[in-house]
């Protein structure tokens, strides 16, 4: 695959400096900053600029929020040196494009969803991150959903998420030829705890497609 049409690698849920350190060492394209109470990867904001003040300016630094109010975003923009918001809730959008960043807008894969309308109504986003639906939370499920369901003509970028693992991402990017994949669960020795050994893993298998 030349370097143009490479299938670039998130690494979501980041809490710790060794392991934004590990994931870049890894190869990771962009660092997930979870900035929503409920999610057990939940980072302070504090925490966070800690964090990414310790590092070089890339990879991408992706701040993620589920329903946020106005404030709260712009509180964390100010504090919090962040490159990408991730919206994965209800958010419009006026609302995403609204605080002078590139955003990705998360769609949870319910079964009538229908992408082409989606691509349409956020034809401003950089890409749309498709996830596992799940009553239970906003992503970070660990749970795949049918592949199939995704069209190939879509008019933004796609980002692969939900249940990817090393011993299926490889299988996945053939079957949606994404632009590129996040991971977060199936990194862990904990929620939020990364195992050095399974970035460097799957990392290593995206970049062998």
């Amino acid at each position: 695959m030349s370097d143009d049409r490479r299938v670039r690698t998130k690494i979501c849920g980041i809490t710790r400096i060794e392991d934004a350190r590990a994931a870049i060492d890894a190869g990771a394209d962009a660092l997930g900053f979870v900035f929503y109470q409920a999610s057990p990867r939940y980072i302070a904001p504090l925490s966070a600029q800690e964090i990414i003040s310790q590092l070089a300016p890339f990879p991408a630094k992706v701040g993620l929020f589920v329903n946020p109010d106005r404030d709260f975003v712009s509180a964390v923009l100010a504090r919090v040196a962040l490159d990408v918001l991730q919206f994965h809730g209800d958010e419009d959008p006026v609302f995403c494009s609204s605080f002078d960043k590139p955003y990705i807008k998360a769609v949870r894969m319910k079964h009538n969803i229908d992408l082409h309308v989606v691509c349409r109504r956020y034809a401003d986003a950089a890409a749309l991150l498709l996830d596992s639906y799940s009553d239970s939370g906003h992503g970070g499920t660990g749970i795949c959903f049918d592949w199939s369901k995704i069209p190939e003509d879509l008019s933004r970028p796609i980002i692969l998420a939900g249940g990817l693992t090393v011993a299926n991402v490889r299988r996945a990017i053939a079957a949606c030829k994404p632009y590129a994949v996040d991971v977060s669960s199936s990194i862990e020795l904990d929620k939020g705890i990364k195992d050095k050994q399974a970035i460097s893993a799957f990392i290593g298998e995206v970049s062998h497609v």
